[in-house]
């Protein structure tokens, strides 16, 4: 977990295109920049520093970062796998599937990309940042406001990325609060080679010191657009964490805040795919993918795994589309507009009803090129996640990082937990801009597991999963005695202390840094074991 210097290589790049400054000047023979002379480049070129802020929220979603495959795709990619990982989401079990790791849970290999990425990609984000910062004056007083802006929006995005982290590596912080979870990066530490894990209670700490920081400096400044960091994007994060903790009150004064200004998307909003540009209205934070970005590697985006709609992609192309468990997908009400997300087994869904593949026969579902970009959908497909243009080769979609949705769900929990009425405002709510047919009581459940069937329904391939299971402490439930849509290979349940839920360590951060005691125990589990485990919700 060495201090990432690419970051300042690329920028010093722009540096000598933009600058008559000799790189000798600047540049030391080792080949990377002190903090005093990375302050040194943001004087003589202001713009550098604007550059390499810009650059890490490009990061967040760069297809192909650390590796040429179509299984990287930084922060996305992780929520991708946070989602394949629980029960509600997989693709089918076949030789085109990147992301079977995922649905068998022989992710834990110390030595597999998959986990690798999702270890180093925050790492290297984090790395990032507190080299950016190091960039600066210590002393605020010497900044100007666009620097303190950037700063401020630089440690809520390092808060976001341990946030990433924290569900993999340990339980959650109902029974694991003074357990190891991952080591801290700070930037004052010297010897990287001896700094273990850090509680989850000192992970989240040093997340909130970031965060309340950001949500006093951001106080009313405004950005040019959804992509970056605001005042209502960091409380927010802030309300996550607040959730993750329990901090009930806390978590529902932010995720009020951060809710202010933003609409739901309406029923007839969702009478099509969408999800697709950052300007939607329910967005507060996403992800601007780019024509440019997405060149680096079109087959590692969510257009291309996620979305079913691509005309470049692994998904329409192979037959291995996102599809929902129909433990899930059985529940939810035909009167609500969210069972159109997914087509049905006979491949029909009222989203698609007039949609055509470009060049194919016959509707989008059952379209076929011959494979070489589209096969016939299979049952239970999302078609939650829409294209720009249906058939695209582009696959430059946007992807929401947090909708007001989100918000609100995260209210309506708390209002329940703090003896308020959450599950009779979430009922307004869902007959208001999802089902008018809707009663929680209908299908029998507990208020606060009626609230998380509504979390997976609502916020299902945006990555929540693994962090709701975690901080619920709810076991994975993928089938019951009978078999669900899920492959064999994915068909098992785990219980909510089964030690094979977390993560592993990348044995090269074991190789360089000796304080590290690994996760350990457990077993890959086999088909069908786990049978008798219910989760409270697809009881």
């Amino acid at each position: 977990m060495k201090l990432n210097r690419l970051l300042l290589l690329a920028t010093i790049g722009a540096v000598a295109a933009s600058s008559c400054t000799k790189l000798g000047d600047v540049l030391p023979q080792s080949g990377t920049m002190l903090a005093s002379q990375v302050q040194e480049t943001n004087t003589i070129v202001p713009s550098r520093a604007s550059a390499a802020f810009s650059g890490m929220f490009t990061n967040i979603g760069k297809p192909e970062k650390m590796y040429a495959t179509p299984d990287d795709w930084e922060f996305l990619m992780i929520n991708f796998c946070n989602d394949l990982e629980g029960a509600d989401a997989h693709i089918a079990d076949n030789n085109y599937n990147w992301f079977s790791p995922c649905g068998e849970l022989s992710s834990r290999s110390p030595n597999y990309r998959n986990p690798l990425i999702r270890y180093r990609a925050p790492y290297n984000m984090i790395s990032d940042i507190n080299t950016f910062i190091a960039g600066f004056p210590k002393d605020e007083s010497n900044w100007t406001p666009e620097t303190l802006n950037m700063i401020a929006q630089s440690r809520a995005l390092r808060a976001y990325s341990y946030m990433l982290l924290v569900p993999s590596f340990q339980f959650g912080y109902s029974v694991a609060a003074d357990k190891p979870c991952v080591p801290i990066c700070s930037p004052t530490i010297e010897d990287f080679t001896h700094n273990p894990r850090a509680t989850v209670k000192q992970v989240l700490d040093t997340v909130l010191t970031d965060l309340n920081y950001a949500v006093e400096k951001l106080a009313g400044a405004s950005r040019t657009t959804k992509a970056y960091i605001d005042e209502s994007v960091a409380r927010a994060i802030r309300a996550r964490v607040y959730l993750y903790m329990g901090e009930w009150q806390k978590a529902l004064e932010d995720a009020t805040a951060a809710a202010k200004g933003y609409s739901p998307k309406t029923i007839a909003d969702l009478a099509r795919p969408t999800f697709y540009d950052i300007n939607e209205e329910d967005w507060i934070w996403g992800y601007d993918m780019t024509e440019s970005t997405a060149q680096n590697g079109v087959n590692a985006t969510t257009s291309s795994w996620l979305r079913s709609f691509s005309g470049d992609s692994y998904s329409a192309a192979t037959q291995s589309t996102t599809c929902i468990n129909t433990l899930l997908w059985n529940m939810i009400p035909e009167s609500d507009v969210r069972k159109g997300w997914w087509i049905d087994a006979n491949l029909k869904s009222p989203l698609i009803d007039d949609l055509t593949w470009p060049g194919c026969e016959g509707d989008v579902a059952h379209a076929n090129d011959g494979g070489y970009a589209k096969l016939p959908f299979i049952p239970y497909t999302n078609v939650k996640f829409g294209c720009k243009t249906i058939g695209t080769t582009v696959n430059d979609e946007d992807m929401p990082l947090i909708r007001v949705e989100e918000m609100l769900l995260i209210k309506f929990e708390c209002m329940q937990r703090l003896g308020q009425d959450g599950v009779g405002e979430m009922e307004k709510f869902i007959r208001e801009y999802r089902d008018p047919e809707y009663n929680w009581s209908d299908k029998g459940l507990e208020p606060l597991d009626e609230i998380w069937f509504q979390r997976r329904v609502e916020l299902w391939g945006e990555g929540f999963f693994i962090y709701d299971q975690k901080r619920l402490n709810k076991p994975l439930v993928r089938f019951h005695d009978e078999t669900s849509n899920i492959s064999p290979a994915f068909r098992f349940n785990l219980a909510a202390d089964d030690p094979w839920l977390l993560l592993r360590f990348p044995q090269g951060e074991m190789n360089t840094n000796y304080d590290i005691v690994d996760n350990a125990g457990g077993q890959q589990p086999k088909t069908d074991e786990g049978k008798s485990l219910r989760d409270g919700v697809t009881d």
